[in-house]
């Protein structure tokens, strides 16, 4: 079995937001695989289980708000009886390009605030992580109000393509696991 995650706050007003993007990329990977997702108190998280090729997988949104992702990670992994290496990390990331992806076995939380909860509460950085580029302000705009704004319109495009390249990619990291998604995914760039 195996477990992927979707790094967001929960609630309407943040949506669609950059800090968004791996709830974003996990609803889209569930309506690729037809799995509905539903709120499961005991883990603070809509969940919901698919077979993907030869693996059972649960997909999951925690409902904790992002600087606490790590409690229904820790959470997940209990009640699904996993270990860290069988879980892959959906989340936003300020230093890659917009568009860009980036899958990893393990590292740093790199200032990511949900990636930070879950090392701490896992106590191990040993998880995958799949990065999703949202670029950093241009401008002097605050770092904290520009992750919780929304795409603008000229980079829906490059929004939507990308998401459809992280579904694929997680999807690969199931079936084909870490080190052959990373050959196949971390070397495509959105300007390419």
């Amino acid at each position: 079995m195996k477990l992927i995650v979707g790094l967001g706050n929960p609630g309407l007003i943040y949506a669609g937001s950059r800090h968004n993007i791996g709830f974003m990329v996990v609803k889209a990977l569930a309506r690729s695989l037809k799995v509905v997702l539903k709120k499961d108190r005991q883990v603070c998280a809509l969940i919901g289980n698919t077979k993907c090729g030869q693996h059972d997988l649960v997909l999951a949104l925690p409902q904790t708000f992002m600087n606490l992702s790590g409690v229904a990670v820790k959470a997940l992994l209990k009640k699904l009886k996993l270990n860290p290496q069988e879980l892959l990390v959906v989340c936003d990331d300020l230093d890659l390009e917009l568009g860009r992806i980036k899958i990893r076995p393990h590292g740093s939380s790199a200032g990511q605030r949900g990636l930070a909860s879950i090392i701490e509460k896992l106590g191990t950085a040993e998880f995958n992580r799949l990065r999703f580029g949202i670029d950093r302000p241009r401008n002097a705009e605050d770092t904290s109000r520009y992750v919780l704004s929304g795409f603008l319109r000229k980079e829906k495009a490059v929004v939507e393509e990308a998401k459809e390249d992280a579904v694929a990619c997680a999807l690969s990291w199931v079936e084909n696991g870490i080190i052959m998604t990373m050959d196949s995914f971390n070397t495509r760039s959105r300007n390419e």
